[in-house]
């Protein structure tokens, strides 16, 4: 088991999304494209949600006994009112975040890629999984917001 390419996946989005997001128009990242619907603000804030919730589930799966860690994505994105923080403040905290749970997940030792934790669908899965889940569920939302 190795999480080096989800690794460097990570690390490469740190250091080329931040200017691309920056570039779009303040009144393009607010603008909700239904009242249902994430602004690329919001979008941006639930992946610093999912940063922090995954945050947990890394440290938690070395340490615990399969624990479950899930989160209501809805209610922490409206909660944390994004569309009303700058977007420059947004970035930094989804870039910095991000690297450091890309040196967290270099720190893993290879045994511990293999414990499990339950997620949402109530099924364990291992740490492994959800490291690759993480970067894949990131970069599905990133298209949303920038092309690259």
């Amino acid at each position: 088991m190795d999480i080096t390419t989800a690794i460097d996946r990570l690390t490469w989005l740190c250091q080329h999304i931040p200017a691309l997001i920056e570039a779009i128009p303040v009144a393009e990242l607010e603008s909700k494209p239904a009242p249902e619907k994430w602004s690329k603000k919001e979008i941006l804030g639930h992946l610093i949600d999912s940063a922090a919730n995954n945050h947990q589930r890394f440290i938690r799966i070395q340490s615990e006994h399969e624990p479950v860690i899930f989160y209501n994505q809805d209610d922490w994105v409206g909660l944390s009112r994004y569309n009303d923080i700058a977007a420059e403040q947004l970035v930094a905290t989804w870039k910095h975040y991000n690297l450091h749970l890309a040196a967290i997940a270099k720190a893993i030792a290879p045994e511990n890629l293999s414990r499990s934790g339950v997620g949402r669908d109530g099924q364990p899965h291992t740490l492994k999984w959800y490291f690759d889940d993480y970067v894949d569920h990131m970069e599905h939302h990133l298209r949303q917001i920038v092309a690259y």
